[in-house]
């Protein structure tokens, strides 16, 4: 990934928050039928490793646990909200007109081995914890208790478990650090009154020249 110093976020739990606020990821690996992507959910251990640990579970009929050599090195890419900017949204550009349009985003590349975690007593509790963690804001929570021993049996079967620890973690946060600041400013309340808030939120909180 192309990183300019200016767009270089290192700060580890801030890496982690953006994990942890968009956990559907894609995996990126090689196997012999050559470069593969899987768009799954992770959970992100924090606290396991120098730089923590991604876990999910694919299905069993998934070649991504069989193809791709374990132990190789794998890329999972996080991605928060993304937007196009307009020239049109710099107040200077009314001065020099001397702007063109960008994209302005924030992503994490998570590097590590693929190490696969074929045993139920893993998938159970990674399933387990998933679900406690997403259905925490729904009004009655669903929970695997509630459904039938056998039925829940069968499903965790059908899955594989999988483990990445972070050997390597790469945050590129583009959002107009480069920019004067009422530049930035003025594309960040743009987003924001067309609803994207999260990206206007987080170019208003970069900070320009800031050591990473």
């Amino acid at each position: 990934m192309y990183l300019p110093a200016h767009f270089a976020e290192t700060r580890p739990e801030v890496l982690h928050r953006l994990i942890a606020d968009h956990p559907f990821g894609t995996l990126v690996s090689a196997g012999d039928g050559g470069l593969d992507a899987e768009h799954i959910p992770f959970e992100l251990d924090p606290g396991a490793g120098e730089l923590g640990t991604l876990r999910a579970h694919v299905a069993r009929a998934n070649p991504v646990w069989t193809g791709a050599r374990e132990h190789a090195e794998v890329l999972v890419v996080f991605r928060a909200a993304d937007a196009y900017v307009s020239p049109n949204w710099y107040p200077s550009k009314q001065e020099t007109h001397r702007h063109a349009p960008t994209w302005n985003y924030r992503v994490v590349h998570a590097h590590g081995p693929l190490l696969v975690r074929d045993d139920e007593r893993f998938v159970r509790g990674l399933l387990a914890r998933l679900t406690r963690t997403h259905e925490a804001g729904q009004s009655r929570p669903w929970k695997m208790g509630d459904a039938p021993p056998d039925y829940l049996d069968t499903m965790i079967r059908a899955v594989v478990g999988i483990e990445i620890p972070i050997a390597r973690l790469v945050g590129k946060f583009k959002l107009g650090q480069n920019r004067e600041a009422r530049d930035r400013i003025g594309a960040a309340d743009a987003l924001e009154a067309a609803g994207q808030r999260e990206l206007g939120r987080a170019m208003r909180d970069a900070t320009p020249g800031e050591e990473r």
